[in-house]
């Protein structure tokens, strides 16, 4: 669900330093077929036992916003994942199946009838209704609900006359039963429960507690209650939650006593496994190599749904209009684009500095997706720098005075400015090898300002269209579903490189329309919308990142996959028992 895991994040790189200058040649080989995940922690054999504490390691304090309305970052999300969980889930292939909830869709594909599991119970003692989840709706629709999540609730009829004050209530929502509701959206789309919101909250527990107050309210901070198989027993704010066993939740009594979720320094995580003091965490991937020596540990590796790339820079956004302006015509011919992409030694920057840990992808959707295309069907830009040079020759990019640099086809100084975050000490030899790469093929790629900017203000820079950034390098992280909305229109302010074009807009309008709900129809649609990026390059595609996670060999039943490493933790156990 579009709803679960929606966090937007140009965030710095960082990789472990091995100096490349052009790593690998034209026929390196690649790993695109990624390597094999571990789907399942070593298991000694033998029936699963009850009892014993587990300690879930995260390398920064946690804010405490324990709500699903109102977490902003994966800190506190992964408290919520052990504490609570959505009325959907999502399967391997990323598509959104019943769950806590099943639902009917009327003809028009414009009314929802939901029903709910009975004897499902909070942490508090009061049964799951959907009173709690119509609650959560209209908190998040609330005109004072300060959240990120509203997203997740306007396609619903009347939640912008709610949302806006004019409305007491959200005229789509009606409770039929206890158990039953049924929610009318504004428009039919194929995404429509992919995008709503699924995750109920207790409304007797929040009775008289302003929705402006809840961020800040006990309920939130201190004492959070969920659905999930563990409940909060102690917050030591940005330390530590402990967490202990709940004993009536739904799917049954889980085996361990509790788990400690606990804040630790990232710089030390190698010998922190060493020594048990943790469990399972998402290990960075500069601690690799310390921990594949570790003979306690399982490194357990899965693509993660986010992807690294170098945006173009086409234009600016008009806050008047709410639209791109593709007004920079520096980046106009696609040759140069494409020229930059084959320049672009990506499989050795992989190796180089991320050990290997990422896929190469040329289109911005999740190789788990069923929406994604077959390599075979579009180009894949390998490393060549030979057919770099000759593009740029083709379209005029040519050393005029020969000081192996190359001028723009009127005969001008050609320099690209490029922009990227610092976040740690290996990231300017990366970006170093990465100019060295565009260098190489005689293009002046310079860093802009002659430094990598602090997050801040590399973020400023971007948002905002500083006229000085050309090139940039960020992260993107995915919805579960493939619908482009939000990154890739005109109208989306997200879209940083400020690309559109006419046939982008109608096959993202197309992957939403009443024909997709013919999913070969949507996958075709789907299929043409990559053709057409792969074939324009608004951006350069590095790498989909791959992510990590150390299990101490004691706890078994752990499972990874594109969405977390945080599943059926009801079933986890350690062999010792303690």
């Amino acid at each position: 669900m579009n709803n679960r895991k929606v966090i937007r994040a140009l965030a710095p790189l960082l990789f472990v330093a091995l100096l490349l200058s052009g790593c690998g040649g034209a026929d390196a080989p690649d790993n695109r077929g990624g390597r094999e995940p571990s789907s399942v922690a070593t298991n000694a054999g033998g029936d699963p036992k009850a009892g014993g504490t587990v300690t879930y390691g995260f390398p920064s304090p946690f804010k405490g916003l324990f709500e699903p309305a109102f977490y902003e970052g994966e800190d506190d999300f992964h408290v919520l994942e052990f504490i609570t969980e959505p009325l959907f889930t999502v399967k391997d292939d990323l598509t959104t199946a019943p769950g806590i909830a099943t639902w009917e869709e009327s003809p028009d594909h414009k009314t929802f009838t939901f029903k709910i599991k009975r004897g499902i119970h909070w942490q508090n003692g009061t049964e799951l209704t959907v009173e709690d989840w119509k609650f959560a709706l209209e908190v998040i629709a609330n005109p004072d609900y300060t959240g990120p999540r509203y997203y997740s609730v306007e396609m619903i009829q009347g939640a912008e006359a709610y949302h806006n004050g004019k409305a007491k209530e959200i005229s789509g929502i009606q409770v039929i039963d206890p158990y039953t509701m049924k929610i009318t959206v504004t428009a039919a789309r194929v995404n429509t429960i992919d995008n709503l919101w699924a995750y109920p909250m207790n409304k007797r527990y929040f009775a008289g507690v302003a929705v402006k107050d809840m961020p800040s309210s006990d309920q939130v901070r201190k004492a959070p209650i969920g659905i999930g198989p563990f409940k909060v027993k102690h917050i030591q704010p940005g330390e530590f939650v402990e967490l202990t066993r709940f004993d009536d939740y739904y799917k049954g009594k889980p085996l361990l006593d509790g788990v400690l979720y606990k804040v630790f320094d990232d710089k030390l995580i190698a010998s922190l496994f060493e020594q048990g003091r943790i469990d399972v965490e998402q290990a960075p991937r500069d601690a690799y190599e310390s921990l594949k020596k570790l003979d306690n540990i399982t490194l357990m590796q899965t693509p993660d749904l986010s992807f690294e790339y170098i945006g173009f820079k086409f234009g600016h956004w008009d806050g008047k209009t709410g639209q791109i302006v593709m007004d920079n015509p520096k980046f106009s011919d696609k040759r140069l684009r494409q020229a930059m992409y084959y320049a672009l030694d990506r499989q050795g920057i992989i190796d180089a500095f991320s050990y290997g840990l990422g896929k190469l992808s040329e289109t911005p959707i999740s190789s788990k997706s069923w929406a994604k295309i077959p390599e075979a069907q579009i180009n894949r830009y390998p490393y060549d720098p030979e057919k770099a040079k000759r593009l740029l020759d083709e379209a005029g990019y040519k050393d005029m005075d020969g000081d192996g640099l190359r001028e723009d086809p009127k005969g001008a100084k050609f320099v690209i400015h490029f922009d990227g975050m610092v976040g740690g000490t290996n990231d300017e030899p990366r970006t170093e090898a990465i100019l060295q790469n565009w260098r190489d093929v005689g293009l002046d790629v310079k860093l802009n300002g002659g430094a990598l900017k602090e997050m801040n203000t590399f973020y400023t820079a971007v948002e905002e269209d500083d006229p000085s950034v050309e090139l940039f390098n960020g992260v993107w992280g995915l919805s579960n579903d493939p619908d482009p909305t939000g990154l890739w229109r005109k109208n989306d302010l997200w879209n940083y490189p400020r690309w559109s074009s006419a046939e982008n807009e109608r096959l993202i309008r197309e992957g939403i329309s009443l024909k997709a709900y013919d999913r070969k129809y949507r996958t075709q649609v789907y299929y043409d919308w990559q053709k057409l990026i792969n074939e324009e390059v608004p951006m350069i595609f590095v790498a989909e990142r791959e992510t990590i996670t150390a299990v101490n060999k004691r706890l078994q039943g752990v499972k990874v996959s594109t969405l977390s490493n945080i599943i059926e933790p009801y079933k986890w156990w350690v062999k010792d028992g303690k």
